[in-house]
């Protein structure tokens, strides 16, 4: 239910020296990894008159593990090679050859001993397998692969930008269109009640709440709202970004506005830890076989259909051991349910999928208070072929990475296309600035001026048959279903020429 608390208003807008209106030249809403990357890729590019706002009262350790792969490494790289360094060096080792093997050139041979990640039948049977070493991919798509923890890749990001450029528990509410000033204007809700240094969270290792979610901090009676104007305004919000509510809301687009179930979910337990030594050897001999991660399915062969049941089992250093389990479910199978009943519909449904009792046991060891529940959502890029699309922008504010085209992680390529979609919009903003058109053209109500609508045209006739094409992958998972599909969907995806994208962009 909405919050009914007062909110005190006071006008806080921000203000030059001289006393008048400042006006950023990029606000970017959303300091995840996307809207981050963004900023950064602006600031070397010479746009440093930015900011970056967020909800979060404070840097928390939450999250999962990412896999950054040749596409989205060569948009950061793209970027700002220095972010691109720092990421890769906070790869997570577990998962990844030595990243000293990293400056290794196109032809140079993999690591012989490279981990895998496996995907299997209940009969341990391996059906195919990924090698998961930054050569391996470099050799073959002329870029190397890396796992990291979202909240790591947060904090390496957030580490490239000076701290008074990004603005936390800032809550996006509302944008508006301000022709008169030539600008946008956000204006966000701020919680005064907070910690007055709210960079003292960021820190490794730093004990916080992490089971709290970011995105429902109520708000309180001490919370003012605070405005905000730019030239171009970034919506990097996620999937449930409220400047995309806001834009499409009264609109052609409606029904977009809010993003939809797609029809599957997840069910894990991220850390088991008591499992007996008999049980953990079973585990080893018939499914990891010396691989750190094994994707388990009930089909016979890998397929494209999203029904079947796929176990994802990891295990961490010290033999902690964990799972995620891929489910088309009803929404309301999920909602309101307690963590036991989160772990009593995992044992109904790999008993009706018949799952091997060794797979069963380790499940029915999983601690309740561990149980976690995800419903992956989705904007479609395509709502259909006989429609108009929903735009993903309007006159100064363009939307990107999931706020855009959120989708669910089964072909890990949310955040790599997220970067891909900073790349493009920071080409065009670049351009925009460099030829001094901010202000070109005229601009009534919502018509932007002409070259940022041109340049947001552009954006979005390169970007959605791209998106297109990912989304119908994640959804059928065709690229699994032989290994020519495999080998087709490298080539579009990971083997891309970005030097030709920037090309095309820039012309």
């Amino acid at each position: 239910m909405p919050n009914t608390q007062p909110i005190q208003r006071i006008n806080t807008d921000s203000l030059s020296l001289d006393g008048s209106i400042e006006i950023y030249d990029v606000v970017i809403v959303g300091a995840g990894p996307i809207g981050l990357a963004t900023a950064i890729g602006l600031r070397k590019c010479g746009i440093e008159n930015i900011l970056v706002v967020d909800q979060t009262r404070a840097f928390r350790q939450v999250g999962q593990v990412l896999d950054l792969l040749p596409n989205g490494l060569k948009s950061l790289k793209h970027l700002d090679t220095q972010a691109y360094e720092a990421v890769k060096k906070a790869g997570m080792g577990f998962l990844n050859s030595p990243q000293s093997n990293s400056d290794k050139t196109q032809g140079e041979k993999p690591a012989k001993n490279s981990p895998e990640w496996v995907y299997k039948n209940l009969q341990g049977e391996t059906i195919r397998s990924i090698p998961l070493g930054f050569d391996h991919w470099f050799q073959n798509y002329g870029e190397g692969r890396v796992s990291i923890a979202w909240y790591n890749l947060q904090t390496t990001l957030r580490n490239l930008i000076p701290e008074d450029r990004v603005k936390i528990n800032h809550r996006c509410i509302n944008v508006v269109d301000e022709p008169e000033n030539g600008c946008a204007r956000i204006d966000c809700v701020s919680d005064q009640g907070t910690e007055a240094n709210p960079y003292a969270y960021w820190a490794d290792g730093q004990t916080v709440d992490h089971n709290q979610p970011q995105n429902l901090d109520p708000i309180s009676q001490q919370s003012v709202t605070k405005s905000f104007r730019a030239k171009l305004i970034v919506a990097a919000d996620g999937i449930n970004s409220t400047i995309r509510r806001v834009l499409y809301k009264d609109s052609p687009y409606s029904d977009s506005a809010q993003p939809e179930y797609s029809g599957y979910a997840a069910i894990s337990c991220r850390e088991i830890t008591e499992i007996p030594k008999k049980l953990q050897t079973q585990l080893e001999e018939k499914f990891f076989q010396n691989s750190p991660i094994v994707t388990i399915s009930n089909a016979a062969e890998i397929s494209d259909s999203l029904d079947e049941i796929r176990m994802m089992l990891f295990r961490r250093p010290g033999m902690l051991m964990g799972y995620i389990l891929h489910l088309a479910v009803s929404l309301e199978s999920l909602e309101g349910k307690s963590e036991s009943s989160l772990l009593d519909l995992a044992m109904q449904q790999l008993e009706k999928a018949g799952y091997p009792d060794i797979l069963q046991e380790l499940v029915r060891l999983s601690p309740p208070a561990n149980m976690q529940q995800r419903p992956y959502y989705i904007h479609h890029a395509t709502i259909s072929e006989s429609k108009s699309q929903p735009t993903w922008s309007r006159g100064r504010v363009v939307l990107v990475g999931d706020a855009a085209h959120g989708m669910p992680p089964f072909m890990a390529q949310g955040v790599n296309q997220g970067f891909e979609d900073a790349l493009a919009v920071t080409t065009l903003i670049t351009q925009i600035a460099e030829t001094n058109k901010w202000d070109n053209g005229e601009a009534m109500g919502y018509a932007p001026p002409e070259a940022i609508a041109t340049a947001f045209e552009k954006y979005e006739n390169l970007r959605r048959p791209m998106m297109k094409y990912i989304q119908e992958a994640t959804l059928t998972r065709f690229p699994h279903s032989s290994d020519e599909a495999w080998h087709n969907y490298g080539e579009q995806v990971y083997h891309r020429n970005f030097d030709e994208i920037i090309a095309a962009l820039s012309s």
